[in-house]
């Protein structure tokens, strides 16, 4: 049994969750608008993730003291997350949060079990959200699968996920639903049809698209950035695609994230969202990881240690500074070099699963940090620096004191001639076609997409401090993504930063949240 919600609270159904960025935002609504009746994800670390933020709010709605139990096991003081007195929650959790592949037709049971008992059905106000995987339709997964010999589109089942989440609509009527995914899904098609096309009929028209007569009910499709909408009244063509692209970092994130965002609004329902309100300024990477603990990469292929890791540094940034000499067009350039050139220091630690916190860190004034921090917690959770080759760190130190220097990140081999160590053995490296392979995140701009590949390298997420000369860490990635500090990522660190690159940002989520519940708060949603 579930730990007692208000009756008042409209329940989440939330598909293809991730570590649950889209949920926390709805969940996270003041006097517990929204609760997530359950959750479903395939891959295990992330389910983890999952169940562990379900436990979190179940322990949350009881009170601060109920969660001690959640904090002993983020601080390191308890191998377990629960004690005897907080097991019904974890067990809760467990039931709250599955571990599910959606159009496996066992766990499609299950869930339809779940939602029956949970009494999902049109009769009550509830939502649906979730992002079917957006590999077959991302540019990079689609440059990917073209490289594939035998790959054919129309057999490739991920183009087909978002038919378990229609599934679920038209069994079920959410009031309204809200569907999320890469930008790359406008233009991506199969036997010569463009699938966002189909995904809008679909949607609008679920019980036609499901091979049924049409229902008394359909959905208008609504944008988050204007007025444009769609219903099963229209052609595509009567709209422009890109008008449900949300640009996150117009809306307060401090990331250029670009997202399709589909808000499904039953036909029953007279009520129309508004769009989202623009901020006036971007916050920035330094808004939200300026106030972390400095640290310093680990060495990999050799001996490591803090001064070993300092003498690798201060060598690089020498000989690079030796390369300047007498090159008028790089004065700025070797000036920075100059600010750090023998100047690193071997007094950085390399972070940790749960990095202590000490009482000298400074106090940080961004207007993200309220949304972030946690005063309960002893640690820094996932703040952990990957290790790299000397030859990299080379080259991040240069990227980094090029945009230190000039405001923006080194693009191309032609700004890597400084020193022919700086190129990488890449057979492709002077095509042009990976000019920014290498990329700070500015300090003074939204990051650019945190995405899925800083799992595979650190190359394009290079800390835009030179004295750490390091790719970022899974923390200052989640909080990139605004997860707040608490939210404690599980698997290895690759499936961390996995979890992290496909989740929606939650503090996104939160203003999506609150559109919705305006709606189901309105005259015209009540007559159930």
């Amino acid at each position: 049994m579930t730990h007692p919600v208000a009756s008042n609270s409209i329940p989440i159904v939330d598909l293809f969750a991730g570590p649950g960025g889209l949920g926390e935002g709805f969940s996270g609504l003041p006097n517990n608008a929204f609760h997530i009746a359950v959750s479903a994800e395939m891959e295990a670390s992330a389910h983890q993730t999952l169940r562990l933020r379900a436990y979190y709010r179940s322990l949350k709605r009881k009170g601060l003291e109920a969660l001690r139990p959640y904090y002993l096991y983020c601080n390191g003081e308890a191998e377990l997350p629960y004690d005897m007195a907080s097991l019904a929650d974890w067990e809760s959790a467990g039931r709250e949060a599955l571990q599910l592949t959606l159009g496996n037709e066992e766990d499609n049971r299950r869930l339809e079990r779940v939602l029956k008992e949970q009494k999902i059905g049109p009769g009550i106000p509830w939502v649906l959200i979730g992002g079917p995987p957006c590999q077959a339709y991302s540019l990079v997964g689609r440059s990917r699968n073209m490289g594939t010999a035998d790959y054919v589109p129309e057999k490739d089942h991920r183009h087909f996920l978002y038919k378990e989440y229609l599934k679920i609509i038209q069994r079920y009527r959410p009031s309204v639903f809200v569907m999320e995914n890469v930008k790359g899904i406008l233009s991506a098609s199969v036997g010569g049809k463009l699938i966002f096309e189909t995904i809008l009929r679909d949607l609008a028209d679920p019980d036609l698209a499901m091979g049924n007569k049409p229902g008394k009910y359909g959905y208008r499709i609504y944008s988050l950035s204007c007025q444009t909408y769609f219903d099963r009244t229209m052609v595509p063509d009567d709209i422009n695609p890109k008008d449900f692209i949300l640009r996150a970092e117009d809306y307060g994130i401090p990331q250029a994230r670009h997202r399709v965002i589909l808000i499904g609004v039953r036909d029953d329902i007279d009520v129309a969202p508004s769009a989202l309100q623009k901020q006036m300024e971007y916050r920035t990477v330094e808004d939200a990881i300026g106030s972390l603990p400095r640290l310093r990469s680990r060495l990999s292929k050799q001996a490591d240690s803090p001064e070993l890791w300092a003498d690798a540094v201060n060598r690089h940034l020498k000989d690079m500074r030796i390369a300047t000499a007498g090159s008028g067009g790089m004065t700025d350039i070797r000036a920075e070099l100059g600010r750090y050139a023998g100047k690193i220091a071997s007094d950085m630690d390399s972070g940790a699963l749960r990095y202590p916190r000490t009482k000298g860190e400074r106090s940080y004034d961004s207007p993200l940090e309220k949304w972030y921090t946690d005063k309960n917690l002893k640690v820094w959770l996932n703040h952990d620096v990957r290790s790299h080759m000397s030859s990299d760190l080379a080259r991040y130190a240069y990227a980094a004191v090029f945009a230190s220097a000039r405001k923006r990140s080194p693009s191309g081999h032609e700004e890597f001639d400084l020193l022919e160590s700086l190129h990488p053995n890449h057979e492709n490296w002077m095509s042009g076609k990976f000019k920014d392979r290498f990329r700070v995140q500015l300090r003074e701009m939204p990051s650019t997409t945190v995405t899925s590949h800083i799992a595979k390298d650190g190359h394009y997420f290079i800390h835009p401090d030179p004295a750490q000369c390091r790719s970022l860490t899974v923390r200052e990635a989640a909080r990139l993504q605004t997860f707040p500090d608490n939210y404690f990522f599980q698997g290895n660190r690759t499936q961390q930063y996995h979890q992290v690159g496909n989740a929606v940002p939650p503090m996104l989520a939160r203003k999506i949240a609150k559109k919705v519940l305006a709606i189901l708060e309105s005259r015209g949603a009540k007559d159930f």
